[in-house]
């Protein structure tokens, strides 16, 4: 992935259509460089998740390295990162799934609920309410706790969610909009498919508890 990450860092230098058409070739090699990955991922993943369909391909997941800029301050055009959502039933589906993110010194993996609908979020929320201590024991088993430290907290309520009490046992969880976990990884460790299958298999159970709950 070295190739990659070379041309992402000199794409962050030189972001303009200009410099990005003239070096189109080494994006492409980029992005397929990038989907060999995911299908070595993919692979992996279906060796214990069953809901990861064997019929699609890193092409499905990848996601497209043009911005949409017309509410952003930001008018750069391009992303300057690789990235992937590995879900059952393909990369725009709601269903808590697995992420990649593939940035020069600042690699990460993620998984779970981001930005879920209104009947999702309650539907979650209400599971947790109902059966929090399981939650509670999957954030804190083994190998789930040596990857991941928690839920992140980067958009949490200030107030306790409508339909809940203020002394709720697990009111921290349920004050959450996106119920997401990640772990930083190094730009090496993108050598290493066995490695960051570990990292996803431990996230499995916090998956399917997600998956099991906006089911209902």
């Amino acid at each position: 992935m070295q190739s990659t990450l070379k041309f992402l860092s000199t794409l962050k230098k030189n972001n303009n259509r200009e410099w990005f058409e003239a070096n189109k070739e080494k994006y492409l090699a980029s992005k397929a460089e990038t989907e060999v990955l995911l299908d070595k991922l993919i692979a992996g993943l279906v060796k214990f998740d069953k809901r990861i369909s064997k019929d699609l391909t890193g092409k499905d997941y990848i996601f497209r390295i043009y911005k949409d800029v017309r509410f952003s301050k930001d008018k750069t055009p391009y992303k300057t990162n690789m990235c992937a959502s590995i879900n059952p039933g393909g990369r725009k589906t709601v269903i808590a799934g697995y992420y990649i993110h593939i940035e020069p010194n600042n690699c990460f993996l993620a998984g779970g609920l981001y930005g879920p609908e209104p009947d999702l979020l309650k539907a979650v929320r209400q599971e947790i309410d109902y059966n929090g201590a399981k939650f509670v024991k999957i954030l804190k088993s083994k190998p789930f706790s040596n990857y991941y430290k928690g839920l992140d907290d980067w958009d949490v309520l200030k107030t306790v969610p409508k339909g809940f009490d203020k002394d709720n046992k697990y009111l921290e969880f349920l004050k959450h909009k996106h119920f997401i976990v990640s772990t930083k990884i190094k730009d090496k460790d993108l050598e290493n498919p066995a490695k960051l299958l570990g990292a996803f298999k431990a996230m499995y159970p916090f998956l399917e508890y997600l998956r099991h709950a906006t089911e209902k």
